[in-house]
């Protein structure tokens, strides 16, 4: 763990810290040769890799309605009521992001413009598995998907070694209103559902986080078909000050690291008791963790920083671009207005990132590696386009007439000047 004065950072350090992308490219090929397979040999390469990659033998590649029934069956009903608990906070929220369908406005006499809100027709839901089982994840990219209006929501998610899903994916899956399940993960899934097999139906968008493999092919397959964003290991980072509890910050920051042995959690604090008894508690933490090898190794990626003032922990916050991050200051929300690059922002000591990971409503796919300087978190707004409408009188065309007829003439599109004056030309 890197722990020092943000002013004493080396310009390597630095730039390990804000430049979090440099793993995409170097498996770039591998990738690509993956991508090439399943375009090439469809089902055939699916069954061939997810027993390659995943270790099991898949006779049908989609999940069947008997599967998800017994599946639902085999889930505890306790859980199956905090899925259904969870999926309506995340209704609830998403519907509120929701844009007017259709509007018109009146632009000059005559002239009506407007917007009409169109879904996309079919989405990939990529949910990840292997090292652990993510069923809100499927709750995160498929009810948006179902509340912007897409009629085709398709999930892909690993199969285990027996060829089967884990019930509570499934049974989170069938919860949030998915239309296809498919029983294969990595790159393979990626590829399947940009390009379309026997059994899996092309789609117009891929949306959901991965490993490395998983978004470098996200991005590879961006002339078949739109993707969300970049969304790598997961990331938190932590701005505090004296009033903070340092077993917060330390149980937080073991939260990102048991995702993933890339995963990145940094603090930047003003104060340096805090920083000190942050280092210690995320020692002892650690050790108790149950997933805790994975989270030592990802704390090798952690970084505990001090800085001078708020306003040097908020500078170095914007430039590190944070998936999540978490305020916990004697003023936040003096600290949240100056927060200009953050996935999604987490107030106060009583908002770990699990809430927004689970059950806040919010949702948790989000831009990793510093993306969030152009990006957003996954919202409605990714599952819908829009179509702009002009609807005009006589009256309309001729107040605007020499206005495009001039710019027309002006540009040398004579064609154009004509589609107008031909309107008004003597019978």
């Amino acid at each position: 763990m890197l722990y020092k004065h943000i002013s004493d950072l080396t310009p390597q350090e630095k730039e390990q810290l804000l430049t979090r992308t440099s793993d995409l490219m170097d498996v770039q090929e591998t990738v690509a040769s993956i991508l090439d397979e399943i375009k090439s040999d469809g089902d055939a390469a699916l069954r061939k890799l997810t027993k390659q990659f995943d270790k099991a033998e898949i006779e049908t590649i989609e999940v069947s309605e008997d599967e998800i029934k017994d599946a639902m069956k085999l889930v505890d009903e306790d859980f199956i009521d905090h899925l259904r608990k969870a999926a309506d906070n995340i209704r609830k929220f998403h519907k509120a992001q929701m844009p007017d369908k259709q509007w018109f406005m009146e632009i000059a006499p005559g002239v009506m413009a407007g917007q009409k809100v169109i879904p996309l027709n079919a989405v990939g839901a990529y949910v990840p598995g292997g090292r652990a089982a993510y069923p809100s994840t499927a709750l995160m990219t498929v009810i948006p998907a179902k509340i912007a209006g897409v009629k085709n929501v398709s999930v892909c998610t690993p199969p285990g070694p027996d060829g089967k899903v884990l019930p509570i994916t499934l049974a989170a899956a069938s919860i949030a209103g998915a239309d296809h399940i498919y029983k294969i993960g990595g790159v393979q899934a990626i590829g399947a559902l940009a390009y379309g097999t026997e059994s899996v139906e092309a789609v117009d968008k891929i949306v959901g986080p991965g490993n490395v493999y998983v978004t470098v092919a996200k991005m590879l397959v961006r002339n078949n078909v739109e993707i969300d964003f970049p969304a790598g290991p997961s990331e938190v980072l932590i701005i505090a000050d004296e009033t903070s509890e340092a077993s917060f910050i330390a149980a937080d920051m073991i939260a990102q690291a048991e995702h993933d042995p890339n995963a990145i959690s940094v603090l930047v604090t003003t104060s340096n008791s805090l920083a000190e008894n942050v280092k210690q508690e995320v020692k002892q933490q650690v050790e108790t963790t149950p997933r805790t090898e994975i989270a030592k190794q990802s704390l090798n990626n952690a970084a505990i920083l001090i800085a001078n003032n708020m306003d040097d922990c908020v500078a170095f916050s914007n430039a590190f671009g944070p998936e999540h991050l978490e305020i916990m200051t004697s003023d936040d929300d003096k600290i949240l207005e100056k927060i200009t690059s953050a996935g999604s922002i987490f107030i106060g000591k009583y908002s770990p990132v699990s809430t927004g990971d689970y059950a806040s409503g919010t949702n948790h796919v989000l831009p990793t590696s510093g993306y969030t300087r152009i990006y957003s978190g996954l919202n409605v707004q990714h599952f819908i386009k829009y179509s702009t409408i002009q609807k005009l009188s006589e009256e309309g065309l001729n107040g605007l007439k020499d206005t495009i007829v001039t710019i027309a003439e002006k540009e040398g599109l004579a064609a154009h000047a004509e589609a107008v004056k031909i309107r008004f030309r003597e019978k």
